[in-house]
């Protein structure tokens, strides 16, 4: 049997879940790569650091050259996360000719074009399934699976600490801040969160995911991004009045010729599938001209669902040298320039919670700027005095309107003196 030495750079949450992974399915993994595989090589920063794995310390190195180096480790498995040194080491192997597989979404989004191109010009694999949503296999689906489509729209729940959060917002009636801390304590959310919460985690994915949907290069920049900060309890009851639930939810979608990528908070139908994914679960939902709708589910993160996927590469690196499919586009195709469009440019429905001061003619004053900004409502719902009974909560839904027309109404209704704040305003996708 064929044995082949790996590396781990990273022992943290993702490396863990490698190791045991192959310690506990070690025979089933030789079985199905014709391979034994064995970890050469551990590089930590910390080594007398306390981890929750046990591993033989002569495994254990701190120099990054010693793996490097050694010409029989021939698969670097790069689970540090960050962009440096994680580049670094990735473009170093490169050169030396190292298969590399990775879970680094932040460093694909942001240096896919480099790392791919250099792993396409030394002919070796550079794998990535597990940078986006855990353990479901969207990658190699949309790389293999679905090849034979024309893939028209893409949604993904693919954050799993803002899914569990606004599930418990949903669900229990609970407050934002009080679901971030029990999220940091069941591990879920970050001591700092803003990646999660500020919609980075799930642009940096997006701009993964849509690049290989619709076959062109996607920068960070050109995903629109919005968190998950403002949205309250209110909120999440006025759309369940509306039969709607909000999902912080990535969105990439060809219309005209023109690509939209945008990451935000979203009221979608609580009949669709993607309304009954909860807790920390992802989910991406497809939809293709030959195969119509799909939809992938499981665990987007922990150290056994995101180290299945890693091992998942790994497994396809042993059974072909080379596999050129299995990579971001680069620019040396021409067909791989779409435009991108803007936020602006897109037609939506709305919806949008305002407090007002109650006194007659506020709402004839709202509507009849929407009216002059081309903004059509579909509902106008006022609810209760608020403070001191002199304002009243106001929500105003939408018919189909394009961004712009929508955002020339709210900045023209806040100059009103009655309108005290514009407390949110929320896009509804209803899949059409």
């Amino acid at each position: 049997m064929k044995k082949v030495k790996i590396a781990l750079l990273g022992l943290g949450n993702v490396g863990r879940g490698v190791w045991n992974i192959l310690q506990m399915n070690g025979e089933e993994i030789m079985k199905r790569s014709g391979c034994q595989v064995e970890v050469a090589k551990i590089l930590v920063r910390d080594p007398s650091k306390a981890r929750a794995v046990k591993v033989p310390e002569e495994l254990i190195t701190t120099n990054f050259d010693e793996i490097l180096n050694d010409d029989s480790i021939k698969i670097i498995v790069e689970v540090m996360g960050g962009i440096e040194p994680a580049r670094e080491y990735i473009l170093k192997s490169l050169n030396k000719k190292k298969h590399i597989v990775t879970a680094n979404k932040m460093l694909l989004a942001t240096y896919g074009d480099e790392l791919f191109k250099k792993a396409d010009e030394e002919e070796v694999m550079l794998n990535y399934e597990a940078s986006v949503a855990g353990g479901i296999p969207i990658i190699q689906a949309i790389n293999e699976s679905l090849t034979a489509n024309k893939i028209e729209k893409l949604y993904g729940i693919i954050n799993g600490t803002t899914n569990f959060i606004l599930s418990k917002m949903e669900l229990e009636g609970s407050d934002f801040e009080n679901v971030l801390k029990e999220a940091q304590e069941k591990g879920y959310a970050e001591a700092d969160p803003t990646s999660d919460i500020e919609g980075f985690d799930a642009q940096y994915k997006l701009a993964i995911l849509s690049s290989l949907a619709f076959g062109t290069k996607v920068k960070i920049d050109d995903v629109y991004r919005e968190g998950i900060t403002k949205i309250t309890s209110k909120d999440i009851r006025y759309a369940k009045d509306f039969g709607l639930v909000i999902k912080l939810l990535a969105i990439a979608k060809e219309t005209d010729g023109k690509l939209q990528l945008r990451v935000h908070p979203t009221m979608i139908p609580a009949t669709h599938p993607l309304a009954n994914v909860h807790d920390s679960f992802n989910a991406v939902f497809i939809k293709g001209n030959a195969v119509d709708d799909l939809m992938f589910y499981g665990r987007g993160a922990g150290d056994l669902p995101t180290g299945s996927a890693v091992v998942a590469d790994i497994v396809s690196i042993l059974r072909s040298d080379v596999d050129t499919e299995n990579r971001l586009p680069v620019e040396k195709n021409n067909l791989w320039h779409k435009e991108i469009g803007e936020i602006n440019d897109i037609t939506s429905r709305y919806y949008i919670r305002t407090t007002v001061t109650d006194r007659p003619g506020v709402l004839g004053e709202i509507t009849a700027i929407f009216g002059r900004h081309g903004v059509s409502l579909r509902s106008v719902i006022q609810r209760g005095r608020i403070k001191n009974e002199e304002e009243v909560g106001l929500v105003l839904v939408t018919h189909y309107t394009e961004e712009k027309q929508l955002q020339g109404a709210i900045n023209e209704v806040k100059d009103i003196d009655a309108v005290k704040e514009i407390n949110n305003m929320i896009r509804i996708e209803d899949f059409n």
